[in-house]
């Protein structure tokens, strides 16, 4: 009862944030089958890398998830977390608060690659981020049952 509870709060928590794995357009809308046509396999190359990841490490799960979450928490769901510092700024990836905390920014670089390999220039980081986090939540309430 008490983990199904923990997956009910997670799932509460996490699930407005992961209304941004599409960007709001007027003309389509949040859907979530917005790559089956332009890349087909996305959702499956995300789900795989995230499985692997957290079958390696089962803290990882958590750490995708609070990646996404991090990055939704400035200014929107942008992958803004993803970049690095530059001689003019400091990112969000290197700012005092995630420096050293945050994690699983290897995870998203598999992913990256596999679908750019796929699909080239088609799944962006942002989308990237929110279909990790849901995968990762998915995993971790499917082992608690």
């Amino acid at each position: 009862m008490a983990t199904s509870m923990s997956c009910l709060l997670v799932l509460c928590l996490v699930c407005p944030l992961l209304a941004g794995v599409v960007r709001a357009n007027p003309w389509y809308g949040l859907f979530p089958q917005f790559y089956d046509h332009s890349c087909p396999k996305a959702k499956e190359i995300v789900q795989s890398i995230v499985a692997q990841a957290v079958a390696q490490e089962t803290r990882m799960a958590a750490s995708l998830v609070r990646l996404h979450f991090h990055d939704c928490f400035v200014k929107g769901c942008d992958a803004s977390v993803l970049l690095d510092n530059s001689s003019s700024i400091i990112s969000e990836k290197g700012s005092n608060p995630n420096l050293n905390s945050l994690r699983g920014f290897e995870v998203v670089d598999q992913i990256k690659v596999a679908l750019e390999t796929a699909c080239p220039g088609t799944v962006s980081c942002a989308d990237i981020l929110a279909l990790a986090a849901r995968d990762s939540t998915v995993l971790v309430c499917a082992h608690q049952k």
